[in-house]
Order: C-alpha cells, then sequence, then structure tokens
C-alpha cells in the first residue's frame, strides 16, 4: 500500500511539473501568436452557440474600443500591477454597491481566466483563484499591458458564440474594428458583463443604458496621460 501511494504521489507531482512547464511555455508563446483557441470558446463549440472569432492585431483596433473597455472594465489599467487591490477590498467588504466600473476582477485578471482557465462560479471559482493570480502576474511581467489588452478585447466573449472585437464589429455594425465609432465601440463594451443576456442587437434596455454611461466615462478619460499613452501606443516587436 505504501509502495503504491509512494508511486502515486511521485506521478502526482510529475504531472503538476509538466503542467507548469508547458503552461509556462504556452503563456510565453502567446506574447507572440494569438491563442488558437481557449477553454471558454471549446465550450461555445460544444455547446452549439458556435464560434464567430477573427483576430487582429493592436493596429487594426479602433482607439475607440480600447479606450471604451479601459473606461467600463478597468479605468486603473495603465497604472496597477494586474490587480486593483483597492476594489479587491471593496468587493469582499461588500461596499461596492453599484459594480460599475469597478469589479475587482480587472482587465488583466480577466485575460489570464479567458486565456488559461475557465469560467464559472461556486466551488470552481475558488479553486481557480490560485492559478488566476499566478497566470495575470505572468502577463503583467512577460506580455506588458498592451498585449493583454491586445489579447483581451481579441478573446472576451461579445455575444452568443461570438468572440473578439472585430466578430463583434462585423456582426454588429457590418464593419472592421478599426473603424468603429465611440458610440459603437460602448454599445459593444457595455454588454461585456452578460452578453448572453445584455443584447447589442437588438440592444438591450442594459445595453442602452450603459453604453451612455461609458462614453460619458470615456470623455473624462482620454486626457489621462497614461491612458492616452497606452491607446495610442505602438504594438511591440
Amino acid at each position: 500500500m505504501s509502495n503504491f501511494k509512494s508511486v502515486f504521489l511521485r506521478t502526482l507531482k510529475k504531472f503538476f511539473f509538466l503542467a507548469f512547464i508547458s503552461s509556462f511555455i504556452y503563456l510565453l508563446m502567446c506574447k507572440w501568436v494569438m491563442p488558437p483557441i481557449t477553454i471558454t470558446q471549446a465550450g461555445a463549440l460544444i455547446s452549439g452557440d458556435g464560434l464567430k472569432r477573427d483576430y487582429v492585431s493592436w493596429n487594426q483596433i479602433s482607439s475607440h474600443v480600447k479606450l471604451a473597455a479601459l473606461a467600463a472594465e478597468d479605468q486603473l489599467f495603465a497604472e496597477h500591477d494586474g490587480f486593483d487591490w483597492t476594489s479587491l477590498r471593496k468587493s469582499l467588504d461588500g461596499n461596492n454597491k453599484h459594480g460599475i466600473g469597478s469589479a475587482a476582477s480587472k482587465i488583466s485578471q480577466q485575460t489570464a481566466k479567458n486565456v488559461f482557465l475557465w469560467q464559472g462560479d461556486g466551488l470552481t471559482k475558488y479553486i481557480r483563484k490560485i492559478p488566476e493570480f499566478y497566470f495575470t502576474k505572468m502577463i503583467e511581467w512577460i506580455w506588458g499591458k498592451e498585449r493583454i489588452l491586445e489579447i483581451y478585447l481579441n478573446c472576451i466573449e461579445m455575444g452568443k458564440g461570438i468572440y473578439g472585437i472585430e466578430a463583434a464589429a462585423q456582426t454588429y455594425f457590418k464593419k472592421p474594428a478599426n473603424d468603429l465609432s465611440k458610440m459603437e465601440a460602448a454599445q459593444i463594451i457595455a454588454c461585456l458583463p452578460n452578453p448572453k443576456i445584455y443584447t447589442v442587437k437588438p440592444k438591450s434596455k442594459f445595453v442602452s443604458w450603459k453604453s451612455s454611461w461609458i462614453q460619458r466615462q470615456m470623455t473624462n478619460l482620454q486626457s489621462d496621460d497614461a491612458i492616452k499613452s497606452l491607446i495610442q501606443s505602438e504594438p511591440e516587436k
């Protein structure tokens, strides 16, 4: 029995070591190559939602889209280290009353979850937190802010079976992501809390309301030096 336990533990250690090494290599590759498919996207295919996706580069995404995402999801993205600790404390204390623009899970965390991990609440959410912390810190160190935002906008679900800003732009407005107006960008980003429920076309009441809020936030943030420098930066080589 003890021999079986010893073999089992050695096998388990090898498995976790190989998983760690392979995930690190994959993370490193994704600095230059878009993820072939994510667990969430694979789930959409299996569930019958389909998969509309067309990856585009940083300079093929309108600055309106980048600013809308920061305004709605993570206004301190250009400054924090992957975690907005103030919002995290408010979330844990139950002080984040409205959950608008101040959610504890920020763009770096959402990107780590979308690319390397899985969705879901309950027990699986808590199991996911440790690897989510690890992947969030690693992409901050290795990818940098521009790459994180680029992959986020290419991989996030923006409608039932619609992944990424290019597929969303083509589906909703029949134009490429680089040509989206401020209003159109805000409407697409407004659906992100739950894109299956908060529809862009037909425009749900939530998207109508929140897109107006996002546009006001965009106006407030567009002169911020850190944000302006980020959204107008050239992609890293």
